[in-house]
């Protein structure tokens, strides 16, 4: 079957295509500006308009899944050689923009591979494994130019998001660094939320991205530096899900999210007063943040605001409504999945840890789906029957307990006889009447002279 990881990338490449498409249909974008975006995107990524509307209409009512390739039987592990898949490497790497329908055909024409062994889809399963996708393979090199300012025209239109190393304080006698992690509304400059933490690793942007969705809607779009906090398969997911258009700075080029670097330079001032108060809690760091941040930043004016207002008064004063969805559908996008091999015991090694998943269940793969913060119970997905259910953690007793006993569609069944044996058989008298049918006499002579 298709690694279900795989298709999960696939459906989140196809999503990034389509994301100027579908962002003019939802800023109103007339059918005939449609038409012609849907075709400069096909264009520049090599699609036919063909597949381009079949994948709308698969994400027809903002549903991810439908994007997924359907799973198919590949032609096993040993359909392509390291060798044929060496020669495929070369010849992409000699012409960059060959198709791999043209690689298969040079191979098939060298008699490197016999017509029709390799297939298409799995030779760009292995070029995507090997670095050799023609996404991977393009190299492009952009002028350097001055950033010129910009401002959306509305609230919610665009998130930014940084993090910022912060101060040093005690905690339980040690002292400890924070990092402050804050998303901002590029319309208002309006702090949708902000928080001290003690690393800065992905949880952290995970749990400031939470609690500003559920705070405050979800935006339209965000945009990111390169760190490996923001670039990973989470957030693409996650925005993916949430209908949030994912974008990332130029790297080294600080000025395309100046907005974040002003503000970082603004909190220096509460950096700077903060220290005085010997805060000793980490609670008590993000307690006078929360207290500065709504009297020293979000009721001051503001000199990058029209008429100089404050930042309340611009995320407040806008008309745009703010867009809130269902909480199954932003908890399934802060929720972890990952998969699992379920060993002959019938559990699961997770975090360490072993988790009672089912016998009946031996030797496969199965989805571990679930909340980072809290890894107690874990829900189980089981891709190719549809099942989901939860587990929890394997205890162990002082005694082991009865053996689980194989469901019975897994027991061995006792033959009546040998199919193998009883075919062989079958096959050896097919092949000996063809031999006595093949004898003829008409052509012996008798010893007399004449034909018998």
């Amino acid at each position: 079957m298709v690694n279900q990881q795989a298709r999960e990338e696939t459906a989140l490449k196809r999503h990034e295509i389509m994301s100027p498409i579908l962002w003019a249909q939802n800023d109103g974008a007339d059918s005939s500006k449609l038409r012609q975006l849907q075709k400069e995107v096909c264009e520049k990524h090599g699609i036919s308009e063909r597949t381009m509307r079949r994948w709308l209409a698969s994400y027809k009512g903002g549903d991810f899944a439908g994007l997924k390739p359907k799973e198919r039987i590949h032609n096993g592990p040993g359909a392509i050689t390291d060798d044929i898949l060496k020669e495929a490497i070369l010849l992409r790497r000699e012409v960059p923009g060959r198709s791999v329908s043209r690689i298969i055909e040079i191979l098939e024409m060298e008699g490197k591979v016999p017509a029709g062994a390799v297939k298409r889809t799995t030779l760009q399963d292995r070029f995507m494994e090997s670095g050799y996708s023609t996404r991977q393979m393009k190299l492009y090199q952009q002028d350097g130019i001055a950033a010129r300012r910009y401002q959306r025209k509305n609230r919610g239109d665009l998130w930014f998001s940084d993090i910022k190393y912060s101060i040093s304080i005690k905690i339980d006698g040690k002292k400890t660094p924070t990092y402050m992690v804050c998303f901002q509304d590029d319309y208002s400059r309006y702090i949708v939320h902000a928080e001290f933490y003690t690393n800065m690793e992905q949880a952290v942007v995970e749990d400031c991205m939470h609690k500003a969705v559920l705070k405050e809607g979800v935006p339209k779009r965000v945009m990111f530096d390169n760190g490996s906090q923001y670039r990973n398969k989470w957030m693409r997911r996650a925005c993916a899900i949430l209908g949030i258009k994912l974008t990332f700075a130029k790297p080294m080029s600080p000025a395309s999210k100046g907005k974040c670097e002003r503000f970082n330079r603004t909190v220096d001032a509460f950096l700077d007063e903060v220290s005085l108060m010997n805060v000793s809690s980490l609670d008590e760091l993000n307690k006078y943040f929360k207290i500065w941040l709504t009297e020293s930043y979000h009721q001051r004016p503001h000199c990058g605001l029209k008429d100089n207002i404050t930042p309340t008064a611009a995320y407040y004063g806008s008309k745009e409504p703010l867009r809130f969805l269902p909480q199954d559908t932003i908890t399934a996008a802060f929720l972890h999945e990952e998969e699992r091999m379920v060993d002959k015991s019938g559990c699961i090694s997770f975090q360490g840890r072993k988790y009672e998943v089912g016998v009946e269940y031996l030797g496969q793969k199965v989805g571990v789906i679930y909340d980072p913060g809290n890894t107690e119970k874990l829900t189980i997905e089981h891709k190719p029957s549809g099942r989901k259910f939860s587990c929890k953690k394997l205890v162990i007793g002082e005694h082991t307990g009865p053996r689980p006993k194989l469901p019975e569609y897994m027991t061995k069944v006792k033959p009546e006889t040998s199919r193998l044996l009883n075919a062989e058989e079958k096959r050896a008298r097919t092949r000996e009447e063809a031999v006595v049918r093949a004898i003829k006499y008409s052509g012996f002579v008798a010893e007399g002279g004449g034909a018998e």
